[in-house]
């Protein structure tokens, strides 16, 4: 049993960092961070996480909750190099090639890209519940090489493949299921007999892109966010000393991080995978949220790490099949993503029943993606907590005018996490930067101590079960229906999900279209969690002088 005392020796000495004796506001109305800046090395993300192995080469780095089918870190190193020569060789990948990787989140996740990322190239992450139109564009977007998947998706990608005329070669996860016809085997790629000696004619730097996860940005569709080598190192040392939430990993002990979180989401991928791999602790990764599987991995494995987004807290908060015997060895509980209402989090820590750091987190795909973060026994449970080394933040009104402490305006940030910048998109990146600074697109306060809430979105995302939903990749779709002249998205709330996306649209003349019909005709194009789920007709759409759509005018009217 995890004792109060263990927690409190945990935390002694890292509680406090924020309470620095100097002001975190600068005369100009900038915010500092309270904690110490870090040295950030010159190094990729590969050669960060393989210079610390090492100290732990025979632990465990990453095992399936679901098969117990597990890495260590000498053979997660060894697999990724293997696959590296693979893709140099049998591929003939190049630096700075894009590879896509579309699939859950399984231990093979890491030596996916890490193998990518020796090889020279950049991972475009997809995530698998994706539809072929959706694919489709992503590929085409981020001129992707080949791509790796799973068997049951394969006829999804070959229909993406398909609508953008183009023929990649498919690599399939082919463990336990047979391989698909037209598929190269995964498994061919990561054993041992390969010459390893191509990989010194890599020649890539920090400055070099080395994932390309797509995001919404601050407005509109979604658009491919080059996060550097330099950047993905530096959210992982701005997690190492006072925003530290684990345990070092030593000869006696090794913390448990659960990995449900998708990989192919930053959050995931950054916070959880990079971070957690570079300080040697023992990931647990789920395909899935599955009730069951989920109840099951919590006994087994017994977390000392979790970093969710809300509705998972929901369901350890009630799930009568969750106990507080299961979660006794937990130290600390991050939620990001999303903010979580304040009875889901009472609940949740009843239910643990003793002392444990429960604290939010803000950050955005942009931000690679840690932002800010509530260290070790802050207990104001509505503060995203303080911004992470090396970072500045700035509150502004409407003129970009500098606000002071607790007024609330737009959040800029500044930092080594910030991406390079939108791939092949000078537009969105003349928008979401400004004299260096990152528009983060939500409204936010920042108090004395240089704590964070944030008040509300300046941008116009729909968030379903924390996932992000841009209204404007919805009524591009839904414009490509014959019938409809004009749409608008906006969403609409929802007990189960949060919001939903509802559509309000205008017909063209003489159309004698259905809901039903332009419901099905979008639905099929996109994923689950982006579905409309309801369909309003109207004679126009409410719009300002400039042509931007009104929808504040349609949610007060019409949800």
């Amino acid at each position: 049993m995890f004792k109060i005392i263990q927690y409190e020796k945990f935390v002694q000495n890292r509680v406090v960092a924020y309470f620095r004796s100097y002001n975190v506001w600068t005369k100009e109305k900038v915010v500092v961070s309270p904690f110490k800046d870090v040295d950030i090395p010159d190094v990729t993300i590969s050669e960060y996480i393989w210079s610390k192995i090492h100290r732990w080469p025979n632990k465990i780095a990453v095992v399936c909750g679901v098969t117990d089918r597990k890495y260590s870190y000498n053979q997660l190193y060894k697999a990724s190099q293997c696959l590296a020569a693979n893709l140099r060789t049998k591929f003939k990948i190049k630096d700075g090639d894009m590879v896509a990787v579309m699939m859950p989140n399984l231990p093979e996740y890491p030596i996916t890209v890490l193998g990518i990322q020796s090889a020279g190239g950049a991972a475009t992450t997809l995530n698998p519940i994706y539809t072929p139109y959706e694919v489709k564009k992503q590929l085409e977007l981020s001129n992707t090489k080949l791509i790796f998947t799973t068997p049951e998706l394969v006829p999804t990608v070959k229909e993406a493949l398909k609508l953008n005329k183009q023929n990649i070669p498919i690599i399939v996860m082919d463990l336990i299921t047979g391989r698909p016809e037209g598929t190269v085997s995964y498994y061919e790629l990561i054993g041992d007999d390969v010459d390893l000696s191509v990989l010194k004619d890599v020649k890539i730097r920090p400055s070099d892109v080395a994932v390309l996860p797509y995001s919404s940005g601050t407005t509109g569709l979604p658009k491919g966010v080059e996060l550097t080598h330099r950047n993905l190192v530096a959210n992982c040392q701005q997690q190492t000393t006072e925003c530290r939430h684990y345990e070092h990993t030593t000869d006696t002990n090794q913390d448990t991080l659960l990995a449900l979180l998708p990989m192919f989401h930053s959050y995931g991928l950054s916070v959880v995978m990079f971070s957690g791999l570079s300080a040697g602790l023992k990931l647990v990764t789920l395909p899935k949220f599955q009730a069951s599987t989920f109840v099951e991995a919590l006994e087994n494995f017994k977390m000392n790490i979790m970093y969710l987004a809300p509705p998972t807290l929901l369901f350890l908060a009630t799930h009568p099949e969750v106990k507080s015997e299961q979660l006794d060895q937990l130290r600390s509980v991050t939620i990001g993503a999303a903010p979580s209402p304040k009875t889901d989090i009472e609940n949740f820590m009843k239910k643990v029943n003793r002392e444990f750091h429960f604290g939010q987190a803000y950050g955005l795909t942009e931000t690679a993606p840690l932002a800010t973060i509530a260290p070790l026994g802050f207990k104001n449970y509505a503060s995203v907590g303080f911004p992470v080394p090396n970072t500045q933040l700035r509150i502004v009104d409407e003129n970009l005018n500098n606000l002071g402490p607790d007024e609330v305006g737009e959040l800029l940030l500044r930092g080594p996490n910030i991406m390079k910048g939108y791939r092949d998109n000078p537009e969105a990146n003349r928008n979401a930067f400004v004299d260096g600074w990152f528009r983060s697109g939500d409204l936010a306060s920042i108090n004395e101590e240089g704590a964070v809430t944030i008040a509300d979105r300046l941008k116009e995302l729909i968030k379903v079960k924390g996932y992000q939903v841009p209204p404007a990749e919805l009524e591009s779709v839904l414009k490509e229906h014959e019938a409809v002249f004009d749409a608008a998205v906006v969403g609409a709330p929802d007990p189960s999900s949060g919001q939903k996306p509802k559509a309000f649209v205008v017909l063209n003349n003489n159309s004698k279209a259905r809901e039903s019909e332009i419901l099905e005709f979008v639905n099929e194009k996109v994923a689950a969690y982006k579905r409309i789920k309801d369909i309003v007709i109207l004679d126009a759409i409410p719009k300002n002088p400039s042509g931007k759509i009104l929808r504040r005018v349609l949610v007060q009217k019409y949800c």
